[in-house]
């Protein structure tokens, strides 16, 4: 399969998010308003199911366990670290207390991470057959609609405008073509690379759903907006099941 071929399935698999996002657009600014908060409570069960159904498997599939641990521990007090970072160089106030969402640079940079693998896996489906990868390039398609509709729904919920929101769209999802070019032809050095990678974008995906989109979840408490969570929440992981079950 040529090259040719590879580069117009990484480009078809890194932009199915960014074409839902422009019919977002299209949105009035209450409709979004709305749409990307019910789309955070579906990205926190398309991020933990992403993570402990599909990356944290298959990277412990490809090498040690205790490695795959020790990269995600590594993962999450790096994230925790960059957060703080983010949160102090913008500090406004005297005790330096949270005033904005830091959601923002962490999922992209995990995005980014989860888009690289996902360029990688698709180069080496194309060089297994043609039929693999056609597969495979469909199988990330599924799985990264849902995923990047929660992401672009945590852009709008974090105060970025539309363009910019689907700007960094586009940006995190060209690591895909990145990598998987590079993987065409450096597969063998880059493929050991993969469960650590994918190790330490599932500490991204988890630190995010459990330390910022849990936490802004609990600012709405009534009985109403809880159950709506849940469901979403439920609604998310199963998405991620569901596509999983098609790889």
């Amino acid at each position: 399969m040529g090259i040719a071929y590879v580069v117009l399935a990484l480009f078809l698999g890194s932009i199915g998010s960014v074409a839902l996002a422009g019919l977002m657009l299209t949105l009035n600014n209450e409709k979004l308003k709305k749409v990307s908060t019910y789309l955070m409570y579906l990205a926190g069960g398309t991020l933990l199911g992403a993570a402990f159904l599909g990356m944290i498997p298959k990277a412990i599939s490809m090498t040690d366990s205790t490695r795959v641990l020790e990269s995600m521990l590594i993962g999450i007090l790096f994230f925790f670290v960059l957060e703080k970072i983010i949160l102090w160089r913008s500090c406004r106030n005297k005790n330096c207390e949270r005033h904005m969402h830091a959601a923002v640079p962490l999922i992209l940079i995990g995005d980014a991470f989860h888009n690289a693998v996902d360029g990688v896996v698709i180069a080496a489906s194309f060089l297994t057959s043609p039929e693999l990868g056609i597969f495979v390039t469909l199988s990330v398609i599924l799985h990264e609609i849902p995923q990047e509709l929660g992401d672009f729904g945590i852009l709008i919920k974090s105060g970025l405008s539309r363009s910019r929101a689907l700007w960094f769209n586009l940006l995190s999802g060209s690591t895909a073509i990145i990598f998987g070019v590079m993987a065409y032809y450096t597969l063998d050095s880059v493929t050991s690379l993969i469960p650590y990678a994918l190790a330490f974008s599932a500490a991204s995906f988890l630190y995010i759903a459990l330390a910022d989109l849990i936490p802004e979840m609990h600012r709405r408490t009534s009985l109403k907006d809880s159950l709506i969570q849940i469901a979403l929440i439920l609604f998310g992981i199963i998405i991620i099941y569901v596509a999983k079950q098609w790889q």
